[in-house]
């Protein structure tokens, strides 16, 4: 009988030592769970809105996935678009990272020259439109339905226009928006619930101009804009908005910090649920989608806080219902019933019907030098975007917005 005692004890201590030098079932070694390292690439730094957003993502991913910075992630900012990308991708990459992201528009043609000569990295680059047609196993876009996030934005734009026209301050038509850039879903929001609303936009031609996208506000106040909003980068536009007494919604975060009796709501992507997909699936040995969008489902399209000492009473219930909606797919957010193309704005690519609304657009999804609109987008009463790749392909200029300018340069 001691004999068996004995045994059985020696068994346990042994067990006990194999689950120890294993770190016991709830703590695995670090080098089962770590098994990458991961690069991060964006354009400019913290005091960039846009790239903030980024940072911050790869950070809280990283740290969902336990991993250490300048251990096992790296972030190099502030990285041109241009040779200066696939420098920084090489040298992540021979420093031993096996999935790097980059995350501007301008860097791909950088990431895919990387990606084809360190082939047994996974490169995965935001905003872009290649991956689909370069085949590459080991390049990736990726982007999220950032459009109903701006259209939800633009619900609570156009509630806050309704109450300035019900309390008197403009009547219905003067309620007209501006906007520094170009998304056409923030106009589609605010004309659900405001339908006498119109939008100037003027173009800056950068993603990151504080002076010029100041001036780009100012110029619209100055034409008559009783709300701002902008797909751009900087406090610009909302320090601009704040001075003059204009509400403004922004876009990447919020800015109540220089507007806090102007601002009123934010949309942005969070790419956190994108980075922890992408580097799970290195992890796993699994491969990772050529082309990935998030959405609201997957948390990866979302609205700031409300800014209730600005916005209008009731627009909280106003989104919640917008976003019920859009969830349920009874929404969608270019809806061809709602918006028209008239003029010179009516190109070959499209037909439309006697009202002008569209029931056919060959849109310029697949890259190629000559920019050919080369598949049809619509389908069952509305314009598939981000459909057919992840980065939106939505370029139709449509009645209820005028273009003041447009600078590319």
């Amino acid at each position: 009988m001691k004999k068996v005692l004995a045994l059985i004890l020696a068994l346990v201590m042994a067990l006990s030592l194999v689950a120890c030098s294993k770190g016991g079932n709830d703590k695995p070694d670090d080098n089962e769970t770590k098994k990458v390292k991961v690069g991060f690439i964006t354009l400019h730094d913290e005091n960039s809105t846009y790239d903030l957003n980024f940072i911050n993502a790869a950070k809280e991913a990283c740290q969902t996935l336990g991993l250490v910075e300048n251990e096992d992630y790296f972030i190099k900012k502030n990285v041109p678009e241009g040779q200066e990308c696939y420098n920084a991708a090489a040298e992540l990459a021979e420093q031993g990272c096996n999935i790097i992201f980059a995350d501007s528009f301008g860097h791909e043609s950088y990431m895919i020259e990387a990606a084809k000569e360190f082939k047994n990295v996974q490169f995965c680059h935001s905003t872009g439109v290649r991956a689909h047609t370069e085949g590459l196993a080991n390049y990736h876009n990726a982007f999220a339905s950032i459009y109903e996030g701006r259209y939800l934005a633009g619900v609570a734009a156009g509630m806050k226009l309704n109450d300035m026209i019900a309390n008197g301050y403009i009547t219905e038509d003067q309620a007209k928006m501006g906007y520094v850039g170009a998304f056409t879903s923030f106009y589609l929001g605010a004309k659900s619930v405001c339908p006498s609303v119109t939008m100037d936009v003027t173009f800056t031609g950068s993603w990151y101009d504080e002076t010029a996208e100041k001036e780009g506000a100012n110029k619209l106040i100055a034409n008559g804009c009783v709300l701002i909003s902008q797909h751009a980068d900087s406090m610009g536009a909302p320090t601009a908005c704040e001075k003059a007494g204009v509400p403004n919604v922004s876009y990447n975060g919020s800015t109540v910090s220089v507007g806090p009796n102007t601002y009123i709501i934010s949309s942005r992507i969070d790419w956190a649920p994108y980075y922890v997909y992408a580097i799970q699936a290195v992890i796993d040995g699994k491969s990772i989608d050529a082309d990935w969008t998030g959405t609201l489902a997957t948390k990866s399209v979302v609205l700031s806080d409300l800014n209730t000492n600005v916005a209008a009473d009731g627009t909280q219930a106003a989104i919640d219902e917008a976003i019920k909606k859009l969830e349920s797919g009874e929404l969608h957010v270019f809806d061809v019933s709602t918006f028209t193309v008239s003029g010179e704005n009516v190109t070959a690519d499209m037909k439309i019907d006697a009202e002008g609304h569209l029931t056919s657009y060959m849109a310029d999804v697949d890259n190629d030098a000559n920019m050919e609109h080369d598949t049809d987008v619509v389908h069952d009463g509305y314009f598939a975007e981000s459909e057919k790749r992840s980065a939106p392909y939505f370029d139709i200029a449509i009645d209820g917005i005028v273009r003041l300018d447009v600078n590319f340069g």
